[in-house]
């Protein structure tokens, strides 16, 4: 009996656990039996040319739902010879192909595994770096072993990949200190919970969206009622409407009753013109699981048909939920807990045949689904792009996270946190947004409370947008040396004047965003040891800036430079002191120094008083400007004692200066005393 032949076995001799089943989640934490028989999933492309696809670095893995185990002796023989012979070149390609014919099964039997380990290391040795990549991101999502070898190198591998993100308390903490001078506003509203009106003391979740945006459906926990199913919790799930006013506002929440039961009802999903709805329903006498998916028709404003279960092509034994209609309403994607997936919860979807009836379920495959959970599909209403919750993946702010990915070219893209403001560290589901694009609609819990699910609604982020995959990328640099700086990259959409969340500069001194096309920016970045740098500019296409930076080491500003004999500031200066404005504002902890001087000619002590009168005047500047505390700003003038030799008009011009010396309160000398 082969290796996998004996995990198959010895899996299924394990009791499954079993708890309370809601229409919410279903068993997300049990164990997980196989049953390779059953399960099929999505076959994205035909089969290809090794060679030239293995150029793109991705992977394709064609036999999902066409076979359970992928085995072919007479290949391993051939990647043991390679191995022997150290042939990596005749190697990578047999290697690709083997594991691109992966069933379901080969992502958590250990030999499959151990090749797709060798295939990273060849691939690596290889210096095809993005397949490597890509090897590692399967390896992190399907692997059930130790982790921490793979999870260092492709942190290793990827570090000038990653998105940095700014702990938005921070963040709103920079925001507040500039609000005096920028006119830009923050990210709009985050975490704006949709209230009383359609929230309860109870758990509400699994919502969605009518077509025009006016009715919104979802579940509840709050009917007190005693339940059927016996040993089952008294808060029985049911389904809720609201209607939105002529004032944009959510009317109060009435019951579905021509559909809520005795049973558990939840997760619903209305068809874009709003007269089909599909939902899970659980303990149904007539169910074939847990809880299964039902569809009707409606029948007047707030009645519908009987539901009718949707059979075995879609149903299983086991807890099937979160239904998702694609734009055309002909293919429905789901969760479900059946055998045979890739890991606990798995995304699976249908597509309707030339006759109009659902065909047997498949897999989304293992890009989107990993050894961990995946539940609550959102298909977009307008665009091609999906988006779920999921605790498996790379990126994770909290318990469960929201992800969005893209069908394109036949296969999904690697998925996408849609980043902090909206994923927290609790949990995020049930993600939906109107058909704008303008708003989001989602459950989801506080870090204290990660079982008290409410919905939440505000503008929707730029990281979630389905259209926001232009790729904008840059680099800072000093720009005399060439040093690396940390610091803060804020992005601004000017045309809705909202910013987006910011991220780190990598090691690097690169940043990357992923943007909507033809719109107006501003780019703002911020550090400690430099001053801050803005650009604007209108993105058409993928754009790529190359910036340089102004340390705080060495200050020499050549527009702050007096008329003979006065001290009055001119417009050419505005632009250098608004730099020295920008930086205090954006840095509390460091303090200004500013010397004035003046040429050698002329009465000492006039020019004495005329250089702390110069001094003075940008000292006065920068702190009302800048709305700074006074002993923030040591303005000091030593006339001419510091003047360079003079022999020509220019030189004399070049004393005529202000020297700026920016340093921490900490660090500052007995001769910088403030």
């Amino acid at each position: 009996m082969k290796k996998s032949a004996i995990i198959l076995f010895t899996l299924l001799c394990i009791g499954s656990y079993f708890s309370p089943v809601y229409a919410q989640f279903g068993n997300l934490f049990g164990k997980k039996n196989k049953d390779s028989d059953k399960n099929v999933a999505l076959s994205p492309i035909q089969l290809f040319d090794t060679a030239s696809i293995l150029k793109s670095g991705k992977l394709y893995f064609h036999n999902i739902g066409k076979i359970s185990y992928y085995y072919d002796k007479n290949k391993i023989s051939l990647l043991n010879k390679y191995q022997r012979e150290r042939n990596w070149e005749s190697m990578l390609p047999v290697l690709y192909d083997y594991v691109c014919h992966f069933g379901t099964e080969n992502f958590y039997d250990p030999t499959s595994m151990d090749i797709l380990w060798q295939l990273g290391r060849v691939s690596e040795y290889m210096e095809k770096m993005e397949l490597t990549k890509e090897v590692y991101r399967y390896i992190l999502k399907h692997y059930r072993g130790d982790l921490q070898k793979a999870l260092k190198r492709y942190d290793s591998l990827s570090k000038f990949d990653k998105d940095l993100y700014v702990d938005l308390a921070k963040y709103y903490d920079l925001v507040d200190l500039r609000k005096h001078i920028d006119t830009l506003k923050p990210p709009q509203s985050v975490f704006t919970s949709m209230g009383e009106t359609l929230n309860s003391p109870y758990e509400e979740y699994g919502l969605t969206i009518s077509g025009n945006d006016d009715e919104l459906i979802y579940t509840s926990r709050r009917d007190i009622n005693e339940s059927v199913v016996e040993g089952q919790s008294k808060l029985n799930e049911n389904l809720y409407f609201s209607r939105k006013t002529a004032d944009d506002e959510w009317e109060n929440t009435k019951a579905l009753n021509s559909i809520n039961t005795a049973y558990n009802e939840g997760s619903p999903c209305l068809s874009k013109d709003g007269k089909t709805l599909i939902f899970a329903r659980c303990f149904s006498p007539d169910g074939l699981g847990n809880c299964d998916l039902y569809i009707c028709q409606r029948i007047a404003d707030t009645t519908w048909s009987e539901p009718i279960n949707l059979g075995e092509k879609i149903n299983s034994y086991a807890w099937d939920s979160h239904p998702s209609l694609s734009i055309s309403g002909d293919t429905l994607f789901f969760s479900s807990d059946r055998r045979g997936g890739f890991g606990g919860t798995d995304i699976y979807f249908s597509v309707k045949n030339e006759n109009g009836e659902w065909t047997d379920s498949k897999n989304l495959g293992p890009m989107i689904n990993t050894k961990s959970n995946e539940v609550s599909p959102f298909m977009h209403a307008k665009h091609n792009v999906l988006y779920f919750s999921s605790d498996g993946h790379l990126v994770n702010f909290g318990r469960f996270d929201i992800y969005k990915t893209y069908f394109y070219k036949n296969h999904w893209t690697e998925p996408k946190n849609v980043g902090p403001l909206v994923n927290t560290k609790g949990s995020e589901f049930y993600f939906a947004i109107d058909a704008l694009s303008k708003k989001l609609f989602y459950a989801r819990s506080q870090e204290e409370e990660p079982d008290n699910l409410d919905l939440y609604s505000f503008p929707l982020p730029m990281e979630a947008q389905p259209l926001a995959v232009v790729r904008f990328t840059g680099r800072i640099v000093e720009e005399a040396t060439g040093e690396v700086f940390e610091g803060i990259v804020s992005m601004i959409d000017l045309d809705e004047n909202i910013e987006i969340a910011p991220k780190y500069l990598r090691e690097d001194g690169s940043f990357q965003f992923d943007l909507i096309n033809n719109k107006r920016y501003m780019l703002m970045v911020q550090g400690e040891n430099f001053f801050r740098i803005e650009e604007i500019f209108y993105l058409n296409g993928e754009k790529n800036l190359n910036l340089s930076a102004k340390s705080i080491k060495s200050i020499s500003f050549e527009s702050i430079q007096f008329e003979n004999g006065k001290a009055d500031l001119l417009p050419s200066m505005e632009n250098d002191l608004h730099l020295l404005v920008s930086f205090l504002v954006d840095n509390p902890d460091f303090k200004l120094k500013i010397t004035g001087h003046t040429d050698s000619g002329g009465d000492q002590n006039f020019n004495l008083k005329l250089s702390q009168k110069r001094a003075d005047a940008i000292k006065d500047y920068i702190i009302s400007y800048g709305r700074l505390e006074k002993t923030r700003v040591l303005a000091i003038g030593l006339g001419s004692q510091a003047s360079q030799q003079e022999q020509t008009e220019e030189q004399r011009r070049l004393n005529r200066r202000v020297e700026f010396k920016i340093l921490r309160k900490e660090d500052a000398t007995e001769g910088d005393s403030f």
